[in-house]
């Protein structure tokens, strides 16, 4: 066997270190892994860690902590709050005493479970204060000196949190009193640095008198302390010690020590001293501010670009406060001087070259350029402040530069955090918004993702801020600005779906829905709607679908044109209810939910209703399901009487579902919302009080549906008279100054051509009838590519139509009250037809009107056939009836048109509701009742 060339060879050789690493690799993961092996417990040890199972727990607390691992004592102290609560008394009797014995020679682990634990006890006031100082304090207090600074500062927090709430008493005799020597020199710094923060918490707690005789004293040796680190840790605690002694001792003790630590040697110690100067720049007056102050601060911001950098950070990030603080205080050269020193922070270390590859850069010049970072950073936070300090109106001339070069600045943190504050910078320009419309268009196609995440976050008060804000002088200026922010987020969103981070995606789209209110509703259908349908149909991420979703029927809601409503509504029921998978399915569920949520009841039950129900015949098990749950919002949609025929759809859908569901799931979840559905209680047309407040929102819902329509109507009609020549509209607007006023008697019959008929006795009740009347699909012709519309109303005028059947009432179906569970689980089919049969009959005897609508049916044109019913066969017990079927809409229950009902009468009959809820002439009321209840025949 020959050996493989050396090309093959070093292929072999590639390969395999591709594949798994040169042999090193392994060798040395093989000698990681000994000591894992040898880790596992012997037999010995897993017997000394074996405890009685028969020990009550304070019993195997103390064996644990007597006897027992490290690891063992630290879970019994992690656990002692539960000890506490369940037997106080016995755990400081027995446990705590093992508890302060471990802890002398405990580790850091245990040291700072035990300061969590006793913090813990404290906050859930397990025991009284009294019985917390007197069993836990002296724990506390012995361990804050610990040579470990983690453990000291948890014990540190402990023991503030316990001084917010101990008496004054014990507070003197266990902390003060000891404190007096523990701050003294001769002690360690740990122990200063301590007795600092102590002091700083005990102000709050005495009197003015106490402070000035017995604290004051003790705070002025630590601000002269020999370390910096105490003295600058002094400082810091000066702000709390002068909100507790007023004002006249802090004009005359800490503000004397604070001018005398400004000039301290020790940079820690001049940054502490600044901070807290600005901080209490609220207790001083205006002559300390102005005097004292205010040339502290000038030394402050000459020496930092000289001779002391490290200060730039802190300076930068107090910016906004001094400024707030200091103003009126500044003459007009030193808010000059002042503002250009904010110019000159916001550009640090931009025109800097250092000649540096990014691999060849010093650690020294990299570390400034992370301090400049950080200036520029803190720079853009306080620039809502630097717009008050110049005042809005000179925005413009003094900031607008800077704020473009904020938005530019190369640093993704820096206009990560403008990006956060565009949205108090528009509110504070008010009507100067437009000046900034260009940066917002610059960040909204910013690089990075956490620029545009953090400027949606509030993108709909910007934008509506950008569209509304302004006066007519500079309207001009934001109408030709606007169109190039329809391409900045069709860009924004284009990118976050491309992205991994699929929450900033669905926060964009969720934000999308304030577009209505910001652009016209013909850019948000050609710009936007196609793509909130791809999304639906083509991303992999269910909660980026729901928001789509979601936004799309806002789009919808607040769309001002009908045929692009209708187009709408034809692909969501085509490609989403209709589709071939199952998901789109799915989300055609989601999409009724939404719709129910947003529209009015009517608007759903007129288009989404029977589609939604239809899924009852889905194959697949999981679209079942879903619709199982949201039976109970569609029943809530419905109103008794006008949408009986609905009801008795979904009644028949129920029952469908638990006669002929073979999937055991969605079989047990169709069971509880029969329950749920029988519980639940029906809204009839009149409001009701229990549902008042839902029946008036609905209310509203439905108005501006209707106004949608009339304003469209009205745009129509302004078109079409703009279309026409001028003495046209000259000739129109005299006829109807001179039309003679509508202010007739209200009982008053108005005669008409034609039959008679009752028509409104205003011009505005005619506007309104109008309005109504164009909702019913009757009245209205669609276009061909609406024809799965008119086949969902059809489909549900035929249910209407046979409801009238008096021969359903025969059926042995169960009604509202008795349940939704039909005994015998279905209807034979020879009952169907005598019904039908029947029914015929009781009709003609009903209305008494045969000859009328035979007229009425030669008299309709032969497009609104489509309104027919599709399938007789889908819908059980129904048929092709030979009269025109209504619409789903509500106000259709009438069998015929009073208009061609033949009476020569010229006096409108009352019109009332039935037991059975459809309106019936008052002279026939009785004899219609008795035959649509199955009497009289």
């Amino acid at each position: 066997m020959h050996p493989p060339p050396p090309a093959a060879a070093a292929a072999m050789d590639f390969s395999q270190n591709s594949l798994f690493g040169y042999m090193e690799d392994l060798q040395e993961l093989t000698i990681i892994e000994r000591p894992v092996r040898r880790s596992l417990k012997t037999p010995e040890e897993i017997e000394r860690l074996t405890v009685d199972e028969d020990l009550s727990d304070i019993e195997r607390a103390v064996y644990l902590l007597s006897a027992g691992q490290d690891i063992q004592g630290t879970s019994v102290i992690a656990n002692l709050p539960f000890l506490m609560r369940q037997n106080p008394a016995e755990t400081l009797r027995r446990v705590l005493p093992k508890v302060r014995d471990a802890l002398h020679v405990a580790g850091v682990e245990m040291q700072l479970t035990a300061a969590g634990s006793f913090l813990t006890i404290l906050q859930e006031d397990s025991v009284s204060i009294h019985t917390y100082a007197h069993s836990f304090l002296q724990v506390i207090l012995l361990h804050l000196e610990h040579r470990d600074a983690g453990v000291s500062n948890a014990w540190l927090e402990t023991l503030l949190s316990v001084i917010e709430v101990l008496p004054k008493e014990t507070l003197r005799h266990e902390i003060l009193n000891p404190l007096v020597s523990k701050a003294q020199l001769s002690q360690t710094v740990q122990s200063r640095l301590v007795s600092c923060k102590i002091l700083g918490k005990l102000t709050n707690k005495f009197d003015a008198h106490t402070i000035k005789r017995e604290i004051l004293p003790l705070v002025k040796s630590l601000c002269q302390d020999v370390e910096y680190e105490v003295r600058s840790c002094m400082c810091r605690q000066l702000e709390n010690i002068a909100q507790g002694i007023g004002t006249d001792l802090t004009k005359s003790v800490v503000l004397p020590e604070l001018i005398e630590l400004s000039r301290d040697e020790g940079c820690s110690v001049r940054l502490a001293a600044f901070e807290t100067l600005v901080n209490l720049l609220d207790v001083f007056d205006t002559d300390d501010r102005s005097q004292t102050i205010l040339p502290l601060v000038k030394s402050f911001c000459e020496k930092s670009f000289k001779a002391d950098e490290s200060i730039l950070v802190s300076l930068s990030f107090h910016l906004g406060k001094l400024c707030h603080g200091l103003y009126g205080i500044f003459t007009p050269d030193q808010h000059l001087r002042f503002l250009e020193f904010y110019k000159k922070l916001c550009t640090l270390g931009l025109q800097q070259e250092n000649g540096h590859s990014e691999n060849q850069i010093p650690p020294q010049i990299l570390e400034q350029e992370k301090k400049y970072i950080s200036v520029r950073k803190n720079c853009a936070y306080n620039f809502p402040a630097m717009i008050v300090f110049v005042d809005p109106k000179n925005f413009h001339m003094e900031l607008y530069s800077t704020f473009f070069c904020l938005c530019h600045d190369p640093e993704v943190p820096v206009r990560y955090t403008i990006a956060i504050c565009f949205y108090e910078v528009s509110k504070l320009l008010n009507s100067g918004v437009y000046l900034i419309h260009k940066e917002l268009i610059t960040l909204l196609q910013d690089e990075s993702l956490e620029v545009l995440d953090a400027l949606i976050d509030h993108l709909p008060e910007i934008l509506e801020l950008m569209c509304a804000g302004g006066e007519s002088n500079i309207q001009e200026n934001k109408l030709s600005s606007l169109p190039d922010l329809i391409p900045a987020l069709t860009t924004a969103e284009q990118r976050a779906a491309a992205s991994l981070k699929w929450r900033t995606h669905e926060k964009l789209l969720q934000k999308y829905a304030c577009l209505p209110h910001v652009i016209s509703s013909d850019q948000i259908y050609y710009r936007f709607l196609q793509r909130m349908f791809t999304i639906m149909m083509t991303n992999n991420v269910l909660p980026v679908q729901k928001a789509a979703s979601r936004t799309l029927c806002i789009f919808l809601r607040y769309n001002r044109k009908q045929e692009q409503r209708h187009e709408v509504i034809q692909k969501l029921i085509e490609q989403l209810g209709q589709g071939k998978s199952y998901w789109n399915r799915l989300r055609f569920l989601d999409t009724c939910e939404f719709i129910i949520e947003i529209f009015s009841k009517s608007f759903f039950c007129k288009y989404f209703f029977l589609p939604a129900i239809e899924l009852i015949h889905d194959p697949v098990a999981n679209v079942r399901m879903k619709l199982c749950y949201l039976l109970p919002k569609v029943k809530s949609t419905l109103k008794i009487p006008a949408d009986k025929h609905l009801l008795q759809q979904l009644e028949m859908c129920v029952r469908k579902l638990l006669c002929q569901e073979k999937d055991k799931d969605v079989l047990a979840i169709i069971k509880r919302t029969v329950l749920e559905l029988d519980r639940m209680e029906m809204s009839v047309d009149a409001f009701q009080k229990k549902f008042y407040e839902k029946d008036l929102l609905d209310q509203e819902k439905e108005r501006e549906e209707l106004l949608l329509l009339e304003m469209e109507q009205s745009e129509k009609e302004k078109q079409q008279s703009d279309g026409r020549p001028m003495s046209e509209r000259t000739y129109e607007k005299k006829r109807r100054d001179t039309k003679t006023p509508t202010t007739l008697p209200k009982n008053t019959p108005i005669s008409a051509p034609g039959p008679s008929s009752s028509t409104p006795s205003t011009s505005k009740e005619i506007k309104k009838s109008k309005l109504i009347r164009s909702q019913s699909i009757n009245n209205q012709t669609f276009h061909a590519k609406y024809s799965n519309l008119d086949k969902c109303a059809s489909k549900s005028s035929a249910a209407a139509y046979t409801t009238s059947v008096s021969g359903l009432a025969k059926t042995p179906m169960v009604s509202l009250t008795g349940g939704w569970i039909n005994k015998c689980g279905r209807v034979h089919a020879v009952e169907c037809r005598s019904a039908i049969k029947r029914s015929e009959m009781s009709t003609h005897t009903t209305t008494g009107g045969t000859l009328n609508m035979m007229m009425l049916n030669e008299a309709r044109p032969k497009k609104n056939d489509s309104f027919r019913t599709r399938n007789a066969s889908s819908l059980p017990g129904s048929f092709s009836p030979s009269t025109p079927l209504p619409s789903t809409s509500r106000g259709a229950g009438n069998s015929a048109d009073p208009k061609s009902s033949g009476s020569k009468d010229t006096q409108p009959r009352k019109a009332t509701f039935c037991s059975s809820g459809y309106t019936v002439d008052e002279p026939l009321k009785s004899r219609a009742c008795r035959a649509r209840t199955g009497h009289g025949l």
